[in-house]
């Protein structure tokens, strides 16, 4: 069972779990992911599945002879023993990456919708995510198919959460990040997904790419300058009084996590 889905259920991990006194876990990616190219060519995989290609499926490395059930199950279990299952998700780039990537399916149904394309050279992408292209929620049915993707899971599989990951690009549109973005307005305004937890990794590499304390209200948000400080703090460096202050007392770019 190590390494798949069912082996998060087995009662011992349950129980360690318990012990910790955990309430919550969030997953790394589970959508269907292949590796890329440049760590296929030399015999490694991407083991964390930061390159999803399949929005609908669990991926089936995860996943036993039981199919996608034992995705349901492994959650049933967890909500039995009164922890949440959260997902990291990326809706911000597909596997398909840059334009000497692979032709799998969004590129091949319709380039020009699925992704952010540069204005001078149409063949070439808008890489805001440092994985050769970015996924453009600005355009309806792209939001469409990122919505029907989250309620599924919310819906069928029963998870409790997410983690979006590189979320700066998922609010994008053709003047940079916006805070009342499509995207970012539909998710709370839908009856399913506004009730779910929302945790925004609020920066991707792009140009006014970090954008900590500037999600709407709803969401929560990954701070990593007050977790570094936090973390020097505790291990013991020195110098950091007035920082801590400044941390924890200060704006929403200080004080949110």
């Amino acid at each position: 069972m190590r390494g798949s889905i069912a082996g998060l259920r087995a009662p011992a991990v349950i129980a360690h779990l318990k012990r910790l006194g955990i309430t919550a876990v969030e997953l790394l990616p589970v959508h269907a992911a292949v590796d890329d190219r440049a760590l296929a060519e030399r015999g490694l995989r991407n083991y964390w599945g930061y390159n999803t290609i399949g929005y609908f499926a669990p991926d089936r490395r995860l996943l036993g002879r039981g199919g996608v059930n034992e995705f349901k199950r492994t959650v049933a279990a967890l909500h039995a023993a009164d922890i949440e299952v959260l997902l990291d998700v990326v809706y911000n780039h597909t596997a398909e990456g840059n334009h000497l990537g692979p032709t799998l399916c969004f590129r091949g149904i319709d380039n020009a919708s699925y992704y952010w394309l540069t204005p001078e050279d149409r063949r070439h992408y808008l890489d805001f995510t440092g994985c050769g292209n970015s996924l453009q929620l600005a355009h309806p049915r792209v939001l469409q198919m990122v919505l029907d993707s989250l309620r599924y899971w919310v819906e069928v599989m029963h998870v409790d959460g997410f983690r979006f990951d590189l979320a700066t690009t998922l609010g994008r549109g053709p003047n940079g990040f916006d805070a009342a973005s499509a995207f970012l307005d539909a998710v709370l305004q839908d009856p399913v997904l506004a009730q779910v937890k929302l945790i925004a990794q609020p920066w991707d590499l792009g140009l006014g790419g970090y954008q900590v304390g500037k999600f709407p209200a709803g969401w929560s948000e990954w701070n990593d300058r007050y977790r570094d400080t936090l973390r020097r703090f505790w291990r013991g460096d020195g110098g950091l009084v007035g920082e801590m202050a400044s941390r924890l007392t200060g704006s929403a770019d200080r004080s949110r996590t």
